[in-house]
């Protein structure tokens, strides 16, 4: 007797757990390869799920950039344990979503755990690297010191499913932020079993928070949120229906930080994830804070 496939239908991640969308759509989701096969059903997201995801994130946002830097390297690394741990059902995820071959996807999956480890290992340096002793006239200290900038709203890469989305939640979180992440509408598996890697890692409920759905639906409803202080748009380069100034200038009448894609207006593209980072994604989402002291006589 022939098996009837289990088809299964994925919730959002919000607040370390697992709801289903407010609205109770989904979208079916469909193999990048030459068969475009039926693999699963995804929540399709709405503007009060966005909502939920925020406070979500602003909640977690105090305990979160409260830890120790060395604190949050550690659990940054055992988010890259649990990932490697299940690498079979990442290079699955990679080749269904993306279209590309076996080998392809264990590179590109060996490559995102790579960069996970890579930004596990700056929370505890960033204070030294981007803060500054600063010379004055006068008998005090003057002391710059980077601090996370709150919570960050990430338009994913539509594309790249799982190096570019790790290479743009990660620098988000290593300071001390917290996340609201809009899937690759398309491509969300990857997201999704990653959603599944932070909820059984040390990560906090609300660090991460991971909804699936249109991007155009969803994207301006989060880059015009008074509670988000800064926003990637890279996930804008490709996605249908999505104007990437507009997000912008939606950003701008609440004076948040905007990390702009690649490229220029409509030629915007998404950028090359392969080559190791630069600082630039950990630094746009910080503010600088500097202090005075008095020096002892």
């Amino acid at each position: 007797m022939a098996r009837v496939d289990v088809r299964k239908t994925y919730k959002l991640y919000i607040g370390g757990k697992f709801p289903r969308s407010e609205s109770g759509r989904s979208y079916a989701v469909v193999s990048q390869g030459r068969s475009e096969s039926f693999l699963a059903n995804a929540a399709q997201g709405s503007r009060k799920d966005v909502r939920d995801a925020v406070v979500a994130a602003r909640g977690a946002f105090a305990g979160w950039s409260g830890a120790t830097a060395y604190n949050r390297g550690q659990v940054l690394y055992r988010v890259a344990e649990v990932l490697e741990g299940r690498r079979e059902q990442f290079v699955a995820d990679v080749i269904a979503s993306e279209g590309v071959t076996r080998p392809r996807a264990e590179r590109l999956v060996d490559a995102a755990s790579d960069r996970w480890v890579w930004y596990a290992g700056w929370p505890d340096k960033l204070a030294q690297v981007l803060g500054n002793l600063n010379p004055v006239a006068g008998p005090y200290f003057n002391l710059s010191a980077p601090e996370p900038t709150g919570v960050v709203g990430i338009l994913a890469p539509q594309r790249s499913s799982l190096l570019g989305l790790i290479s743009v939640i990660a620098p988000a979180i290593v300071s001390g932020n917290t996340v609201v992440v809009l899937t690759s509408e398309e491509r969300p598996l990857p997201a999704v079993t990653l959603s599944e890697v932070l909820a059984t890692s040390d990560v906090p409920g609300g660090v991460v928070n991971i909804v699936t759905g249109r991007t155009a639906e969803l994207a301006p409803w989060l880059a015009s949120h008074h509670d988000v202080n800064a926003v990637d748009l890279t996930g804008a380069a490709d996605a249908d229906g999505v104007a990437w100034a507009d997000l912008e200038a939606s950003a701008a009448d609440t004076v948040k930080r905007v990390l702009r894609p690649a490229g220029d207006g409509p030629d915007a593209v998404e950028p090359d994830f392969a080559p190791t980072p630069s600082l630039r994604r950990m630094r746009a989402f910080l503010e600088t804070k500097t202090v005075w002291h008095p020096k002892g006589t």
